[in-house]
């Protein structure tokens, strides 16, 4: 199974646990980089700690969220061998 990194500002807190929760069922590893709540806090911090698991491929893959998803994408694009793309449908 694949080895994954998952984070998001507070906007995106709860799907990223719903998310993290199905990860692990289907047997992924996953390395959680926050944020720990739905408590205000600042997009960039999240989205770079887990693109640089990425961009270090200490993770295969990582899964960024936040509100509208554009922050994230922007922020984790800034690093080398990372590709980020908006998603809104299945």
């Amino acid at each position: 199974m694949a080895k994954i990194s998952i984070g998001a500002d507070h906007g995106g807190y709860n799907l990223k646990e719903k998310i993290k929760a199905v990860l692990i069922k289907e047997g992924h590893k996953v390395k959680d980089m926050g944020t720990e709540s739905a408590a205000s806090c600042d997009y960039p911090v999240y989205g770079y700690k887990t693109a640089l698991m990425v961009s270090k491929k200490k993770t295969q893959k990582g899964i960024v969220i936040c509100k509208s998803g554009i922050g994230m994408s922007i922020v984790a694009n800034k690093l080398p061998n990372v590709r980020a793309g908006l998603c809104r449908t299945v």
